[in-house]
């Protein structure tokens, strides 16, 4: 499917359903992207609590919140895992057409807020490894980043992914304060933990995190050849063996609690995001995890 092709097929599908279900507002999705100290006003009851000025408050003797005035200068930033992984998918899709899918909707959800949209791409297929494209506006700008997706090679000889290096780009890159979403499957080694950190110390940063059910449940086929996309390693597996299975399963669970772990400490969000699972869904689930949170801020 084209990128016009395929934005077109989500304006009309998950963009009306979201618009629909969070009624045009948007807030749970993107934390405030004001900066700048517009004025201080009482507090009231549907005021974020994290807004209330402590030092005016205590010499008023009563609560009182920042208005920020929005920065439209802010940019929301794409961090794309392009890797060998990503071109794997058991079902309808692949992980890398999920990701164009996720990018396609939140850029266009960001764009009406007045953000600008940019990207940094991982592809060990590029010259370096890395393609950047500038932050801008407008459909014409999202075209060309969903073209890029769409048309990035895939990389068919060995490689180490090295998303520690990817990360640190970008934290050399944005020298403003941005929302930027890491979307990756995260495979591979933990070294970019402190990378993550700082880009959550720095920006509204959420890691999108895609995966595949048959990456989490090893089925029961029998023999299987299985080769990793990335490293290009063949294994024969007995996967009828329930021991095998069994071990798998609990690699698989220590690995999840782990990365759980790291997006905790590096203060970012985590979205779930599965090849067999409706986007708008996806998207609706965080958005109440988001809503949660600020209730309990």
């Amino acid at each position: 499917m084209s990128a016009e092709a395929l934005l077109q097929q989500l304006e009309w599908t998950v963009l009306r359903r979201l618009d629909g279900l969070l009624q045009g507002d948007h807030k749970t999705l993107f934390r405030g992207s004001g900066l700048e100290l517009a004025d201080l006003r009482e507090y009231q009851a549907h005021d974020d609590v994290r807004h209330i000025d402590w030092n005016v408050t205590a010499r008023m003797q009563t609560p009182f919140v920042r208005e920020h005035q929005e920065d439209r200068e802010i940019s929301a930033w794409f961090l794309l895992d392009l890797s060998g992984s990503m071109d794997f998918g058991s079902g309808d899709q692949t992980k890398r057409e999920v990701m164009m899918r996720f990018v396609g909707v939140m850029a266009k959800l960001l764009m009406k807020r007045g953000n600008r949209i940019g990207a940094l791409l991982l592809n060990p297929a590029e010259a370096e490894g890395f393609k950047h494209i500038p932050a801008r506006m407008g459909r014409r700008h999202l075209l060309h980043v969903l073209h890029a997706l769409e048309t990035s090679p895939s990389h068919q000889a060995a490689h180490q992914t090295d998303l520690r290096e990817w990360m640190a780009r970008a934290n050399g890159m944005l020298k403003r304060r941005a929302t930027v979403f890491v979307v990756s499957d995260f495979m591979g080694d933990f070294n970019w933990a402190s990378e993550l950190s700082a880009l959550g110390r720095r920006h509204d940063t959420v890691a999108a995190r895609l995966f595949d059910a048959a990456e989490m449940d090893l089925p029961n086929g029998g023999l299987m050849l299985l080769q990793d996309s990335e490293t290009a390693e063949q294994l024969l597996l007995d996967t009828a063996n329930a021991k095998f299975r069994a071990r798998y399963a609990k690699l698989t669970a220590e690995r999840e609690e782990k990365l759980a772990t790291c997006f905790t400490q590096a203060g970012v969000d985590a979205l779930e995001l599965s090849t067999g699972e409706d986007l708008a869904a996806a998207l609706l689930r965080f958005s109440e995890l988001r809503k949660r949170r600020v209730w309990r801020a």
